[in-house]
């Protein structure tokens, strides 16, 4: 990796951090001559229980025995490449995408961020988390077909063979670990009753699994994501480090690791989403995965004796509350901040569709919410798998409760707010705006510089949208592109972006919100707030943007502010949907959106193009999956302006 990177990485740490850092490549030295690494003693025979009481068995088993014969054909489903030929089972250390086949060398020292080396990390580390495992492990326990078994032993098998520890970037990262324990268990609870656990000749085979799981919990243990990496990353590990603890409570460091990750995890949880409900990362996908993980955890912690307090609940509440108040009728929500479009646990195979509905519908259920379920449109197969049929039979002859608008409209702490009317009926319009903080620590992993942006909807048709996110660690020119102004509905200066990129999971100089204040009453809404992102500039901008919603006439008012000394460049990107057809007048831009048509009018002073799927530099992309973009019309209003400016945009929904 360049010099540069460790520099600017090292720019955002703070002494304690960095001694710890010291420290931990101390004890990855350590370890690469053998000590300190797991030695695990004979296991018991101990299992723990499930997250449900009942697993339930009478599901449509068609879909499940379909994705399990298009697994053990070798193809399975990663990102853009639907499906990916990789044979079954598959080589564990070669990128599909690339075909780079990472080294086996001592996985704590290999710089898995280095594409010539290890190729893209995602695509490869993504099957290895072993989704699959647990769709065969399903199609087992549904038909009860001993090949799907068969195979869930051939799979595991194979990763041992092919990922001794602690050699391969499959012994690298213990966010990775956590997610596969996580699978793990879901697929040894549903494969209790096959010929794996009843077949004396298939002790060996679980002896190697165990072993392989205390190899994990203690990978884990040594090696937890802190200081300015203590996001996401940080509940991952903990969640898979509790699990694995008590689903296997075989060892004596069973007991200290589930107590210390119970402790830690509920602690982090509360830390990383304020008390509205928002995570605390700014990214709409990982404020689903943070509840993903809380959920999951949850019932396991729960099923073992093991529940977290009331607070926690709470919190997990809350986070649904959010997701259901940026959820338009038709299910869309804002693509704020970054997405990387992996899952935890694949509970159905076309889980991926909707996952923040699904997470809705199971939270109806367990919160006994049917203003949630309402939202939802009805509990799927993943409540179902999680909760049981006792909870689906509580509800049933229940009619949900009828909402009139979003369960709430302001979330101060994470800085978003819901503008527009008829909320949830097949008339509405939805506003999202974000006047949040850029993201999360030091390094705000996964925020992009969208201060003052939103998204507009009507009917649940998307019409202003969020750009995406595209890339991770690849493709440098789009990640930064997709995480920059240009990339969301928003006022940028000069050219810059409001917060300063030093890296793709890094963020120097970043603008921090002011003046907000947010109004709704019989006529309309109106959100006023400001930033100082472009304070760097010479003699120091200021930007103010203003939301006015007139209920009735369905116009959306954009008041922009800038406040300076001298002469500027100001632009201001609008996105529209990919069905949207735009075409330009003198100072207004049409889009005809099926039956919807929204009519922008611009200040005067400025001037309007279109721009669609430009390369270079990248403009007009939309990202609606990770490693897939389309081009779209991305209107961009500019002009020269000299000392302070204010300009009203004028949006018509017709």
């Amino acid at each position: 990796m360049k010099l540069g990177w460790y520099v600017k990485r090292l720019a955002a740490m703070n002494a304690v951090e960095i001694l710890y850092r010291v420290r931990r490549a101390g004890q990855a030295r350590l370890e690469r001559h053998g000590f300190g690494l797991a030695r695990p003693t004979t296991p018991t025979d101990a299992t723990g229980n499930a997250w449900v009481k009942d697993i339930p068995v009478n599901f449509d088993a068609r879909p499940y025995v379909a994705a399990a014969d298009a697994i053990l054909a070798g193809r399975f489903n990663l990102f853009a490449m639907r499906p990916a030929e990789l044979g079954f089972p598959p080589r564990w250390n070669r990128d599909p995408r690339t075909g780079t086949v990472a080294p086996l060398v001592f996985g704590k020292t290999l710089d898995y961020r280095d594409e010539r080396l290890v190729g893209d990390i995602k695509y490869l580390w993504e099957f290895n988390r072993h989704l699959e495992l647990v769709t065969l492990a399903q199609a087992w326990h549904l038909t009860r077909q001993p090949r799907y078994a068969e195979a869930c032993h051939e799979l595991l098998q194979s990763w041992f063979d092919e990922n001794p520890y602690p050699l391969g970037v499959n012994w690298a990262s213990s966010l990775e670990h956590g997610i596969r324990l996580m699978n793990w268990a879901v697929a040894w609870h549903l494969l209790r009753d096959s010929v794996l656990f009843s077949d004396p000749q298939r002790r060996e085979f679980l002896a190697r699994w165990r072993k392989s799981v205390y190899q994990h919990c203690h990978f884990i243990s040594g090696h937890r994501s802190y200081h300015s990496s203590a996001n996401n990353h940080l509940l991952g590990e903990l969640s898979g480090l509790l699990i694995g603890a008590v689903t296997w409570p075989c060892w004596p460091a069973s007991r200290r690791w589930a107590e210390q990750a119970h402790r830690q995890f509920e602690a982090e949880c509360l830390l990383q989403t304020f008390p509205d409900g928002v995570n605390r990362e700014q990214a709409v996908w990982y404020h689903h995965t943070v509840a993903d993980f809380m959920l999951i955890t949850g019932l396991f912690a729960r099923a073992n004796g093991r529940d977290f307090s009331a607070a926690y609940w709470q919190r997990l509440e809350r986070m649904l509350d959010y997701l259901a108040s940026i959820m338009d009728v038709a299910g869309h929500v804002p693509a704020f901040g970054d997405a990387d479009d992996a899952v935890l646990i694949r509970f159905h195979p076309a889980q991926a569709e909707n996952l923040c509905r699904s997470m809705l519908a199971t939270g109806g259920l367990l919160f006994d919410r049917p203003d949630l379920l309402a939202k939802a449109g009805a509990p799927d197969d993943k409540a179902r798998w999680l909760l049981g049929d006792s909870a689906l039979a509580r509800h049933a002859g229940q009619t949900p409760a009828a909402r009139a608008q979003p369960i709430r409209r302001s979330f101060p702490d994470g800085g978003y707010y819901v503008l527009g009317d008829s909320f949830d009926t097949g008339d509405e319009v939805r506003i999202v705006a974000d006047a949040g903080p850029l993201g999360y620590l030091s390094i705000a992993a996964h925020g992009h510089a969208d201060a003052l942006s939103f998204t507009l909807s009507k009917s649940g048709r998307e019409l202003l949208v969020d750009s995406g996110t595209y890339a991770y660690h690849t493709q440098p020119q789009w990640r930064a592109y997709f995480r920059s102004t240009a990339a969301h509905n928003a006022l940028r200066v000069d050219g810059l972006d409001q917060s300063v990129q030093t890296g793709s999971f890094l963020w120097g100089k970043r603008a921090t919100i002011t003046e907000v204040d947010f109004r709704t009453d019989d006529s309309g809404d109106r959100l006023r707030a400001a930033h100082d992102g472009y304070a760097r500039l010479p003699g120091g901008v200021r930007v103010a943007r203003q939301l006015i919603y007139d209920r009735s006439h369905r116009i959306l008012s954009v008041n922009d502010e800038v406040r300076a000394r001298g002469a500027h460049r100001v632009e201001i990107f609008w996105h529209f949907a990919e069905d949207c057809t735009v075409t330009l007048a003198a100072d207004r831009a049409v889009a005809r959106c099926a039956d919807t048509t929204l009519t922008l009018t611009w200040p005067a002073g400025l001037s309007g193009r279109l721009v669609r799927g430009q390369e270079n530099p990248p403009l007009g992309w939309r990202s609606k999956a990770y490693d897939v973009r389309m081009p779209i019309d991305t209107l961009v209003v500019s002009g020269e302006v000299n000392g302070d400016w204010e300009g009203t945009t004028t949006i018509e929904i017709g």
